[in-house]
């Protein structure tokens, strides 16, 4: 699903009060992109796959829970860059903390 030449990068947070519900957060969004941090992935795709990402994601979420999701330009992802322990986050590929 993800590098195509019409995919689009997207970063995604999330804060889910529920252990259950981020667990199946965690769990979906990890077959469509790479976490980054606890709760934040980056998620690079075609508009189908976005929208069946974004109908799964919405049909998870309680109201007390918040998700926010930015849109990356091809300008934008060019000029990301990681400093830090980001390879950490990048070779785990582990449960999320709970």
């Amino acid at each position: 699903m993800m590098g195509g030449n019409s995919d689009v990068k997207r970063v995604v947070c999330y804060d889910v009060v529920d252990d259950r519900r981020r667990n199946r957060i965690f769990k979906l969004l990890k077959d469509y992109g790479r976490r980054v941090q606890y709760s934040v992935f980056e998620v690079e795709c075609d508009e189908k796959s976005w929208i069946q990402l974004e109908f799964r994601l919405s049909a998870l979420l309680s109201e007390e829970d918040s998700l926010c999701v930015y849109t990356l330009c091809q300008s934008c992802t060019h000029r990301t860059f990681y400093r830090g322990n980001f390879t950490r986050w990048l070779m785990e590929d582990q449960n999320p903390i709970l």
